[in-house]
């Protein structure tokens, strides 16, 4: 995947796996809409040495998309993060393109807007090279809902599209929540190889 933004500020210390700390920042991609879309990206202390990043800095991320169960409050939360693995200066411009191959592991749901539009969700599984998965959540409208509704689970995907971010309103018992989710915005469907 690749992203190019703005960071909205320094990399703050994550979480440290197998000896190595991890750093992370939110990176603020604009759509041609002018709204914007802030996935976390985390990057290594390793890459940050050789890549030091400071708010409002522009950055091109080239990395991979990421899923872990946060369990540390009320239930459990799936997070989706970035994780960085080249960084490089961005020119003020902005993209966001994602390619994934995965498994089908829920079945899609096919629903309607208000307006009418098709829209149909799916958790896709995408294996790690050393035998962990990624789950992934990712939408789909119009004539690409219609084609992913008619997949089952087990089936695999492999797709084309960008991370979108969107926020919502949770109700707990101490009362309303904003949160954000991040989920992948199907463009469209691919082959193995990435072609359309």
């Amino acid at each position: 995947m690749e992203l190019w933004g703005g960071a909205l500020s320094e990399p703050c210390y994550s979480h440290e796996n197998h000896g190595q700390r991890f750093f992370k920042f939110p990176l603020r991609v604009e759509r041609l809409s002018g709204q914007a879309d802030v996935p976390n990206v985390v990057v290594s202390e390793g890459l940050l040495q050789r890549f030091p990043i400071a708010a409002g800095q522009q950055l091109r991320v080239t990395g991979q998309l990421r899923s872990f169960n946060n369990k540390s409050g009320q239930g459990s939360r799936l997070v989706i993060t970035v994780l960085a693995q080249e960084l490089a200066e961005g020119d003020g411009t902005y993209f966001n393109r994602i390619a994934l191959s995965g498994v089908l592991c829920k079945q899609p749901y096919l629903r309607r807007t208000p307006l009418g539009r098709s829209i149909c969700d799916v958790i896709l599984a995408v294996n790690r090279h050393y035998g962990r998965a990624d789950y992934l959540p990712c939408i789909a409208w119009g004539q690409v809902a219609s084609a992913v509704s008619q997949m089952s689970v087990g089936d695999r995907l492999s797709l084309e599209g960008r991370v979108q971010s969107r926020t919502y309103t949770k109700m707990l018992d101490s009362g309303p929540v904003e949160r954000t989710a991040f989920e992948v915005s199907i463009m469209q469907l691919t082959d193995e190889e990435g072609e359309p």
